[in-house]
């Protein structure tokens, strides 16, 4: 029996610490193929998500606090686009207080992880979305 070729996942990496990119990115990348946009902030996000030259990423990660849009006003309106509900949206930031864990699952984050990222946190956060909705999830093409 011959295994199909994994197809790299289209990841999303909403984050404005340039040292935090780096770090994401590696765990990313190593964890299999990977295709990585970036933005720094939830307005440079939406323009990505909007631009039909884009792919549409499979996976979303996405920070809070940011300049311009922040990621809390980001994942509302993310998870508030017909278009964009079903992407996968897992929080990464330096907050551990309570509200924000709550809010975040309130606006229908699908995880939520603390930095300083611990590696083995974050990518069980990632392989289970993984497992969960991308060999799942048939793409939807744009319109």
């Amino acid at each position: 029996m011959t295994l199909a070729p994994v197809r790299p996942h289209d990841v999303l990496l909403v984050e404005d610490d340039i040292a935090d990119v780096m770090l994401i990115e590696d765990a990313l990348t190593a964890r299999g193929p990977r295709r990585l946009g970036k933005a720094q902030d939830g307005a440079a996000a939406l323009e990505y998500l909007r631009d039909p030259a884009n792919p549409r990423p499979d996976l979303i990660v996405l920070d809070l606090n940011m300049p311009r849009m922040n990621g809390r006003e980001l994942l509302s309106v993310i998870k508030a686009d017909e278009d964009l509900r079903t992407i996968p949206v897992v929080v990464l930031t330096t907050s551990a207080a309570p509200d924000d864990v709550t809010a975040a699952y309130r606006r229908h984050a699908n995880a939520y992880v603390t930095k300083p990222v611990n590696l083995d946190d974050f990518e069980r956060a990632v392989q289970s979305i993984d497992a969960f909705y991308l060999d799942t999830v048939t793409r939807l093409p744009r319109a």
